[in-house]
């Protein structure tokens, strides 16, 4: 039997969630002068409010709003390892640090999945020590980094396909595996119903609520 856990990120892993944060942090290293740009972040927002753009969307739209459409690999890979640092030291909760340590005792393989940007995922799950990463991708560009999303972001149903994608090209058949999904957010449902054991992570109240009615465990990591 293959052991495998599969863990969100933002408020499952951290204590708050790591988009904004990285803009903050990349924003002044790379164009201060896009700070000034700020305030039109909320027209996006209110666009996704009325279900114009997707989650998707938004992301590319703020991303390209603070920090261009596209930037020197080299210049985004120090970025992503500087907020990562900067995440492992300050928006980690112990709780997870323990259950990942758990889980590896156990045999398990660990899984990252989430929507965020992989570029920024992979740094943070490489000092986790967790290891694999399923994430929201970016279209590759041939002298400079896109953040345009590569395929689906990885949230709600789009996640449970890509974890299964994901589960496809490792080889491995769902049946051979025993999986454990750890979430704080009910948009993860699909996957924590997929999961031989679901856990709602420091959950807000509608997970809450529906794992009570699913049977599923609740954990405060916080």
């Amino acid at each position: 039997m293959i052991l495998l856990s599969f863990y969100d990120m933002d408020k499952t892993i951290t204590r708050r969630a790591t988009y904004q944060p990285f803009l903050r942090y990349a924003v002044p290293r790379h164009r201060p002068w896009r700070m000034l740009l700020s305030p039109f972040l909320l027209l996006s927002t209110l666009a996704y409010g009325a279900k114009t753009i997707s989650r998707g969307e938004l992301k590319e739209i703020n991303t390209a709003l603070m920090l261009g459409r596209r930037m020197d690999p080299a210049k985004l890979q120090k970025l992503a390892k500087g907020f990562a640092e900067k995440t492992i030291a300050k928006n980690i909760l112990k709780g997870a640090l323990d259950q990942i340590a758990q889980d590896h005792t156990e045999g398990r393989r660990s899984v990252m999945a989430t929507a965020s940007y992989t570029f920024y995922v992979k740094e943070i799950a490489t000092l986790l020590g967790v290891d694999d990463v399923i994430s929201t991708g970016t279209i590759p560009a041939e002298k400079h980094h896109s953040f345009d999303v590569d395929g689906e972001n990885c949230y709600g149903d789009a996640k449970l396909a890509m974890v299964e994608a994901w589960m496809k090209k490792q080889g491995l058949e769902r049946e051979d595996c025993h999986i454990r999904f750890y979430s704080d957010h009910v948009s993860d449902a699909p996957a924590l119903g997929w999961a031989d054991e679901g856990y709602a992570t420091n959950a807000h109240g509608p997970l809450r609520k529906l794992a009570k009615q699913r049977g599923w465990t609740v954990l405060n990591w916080a």
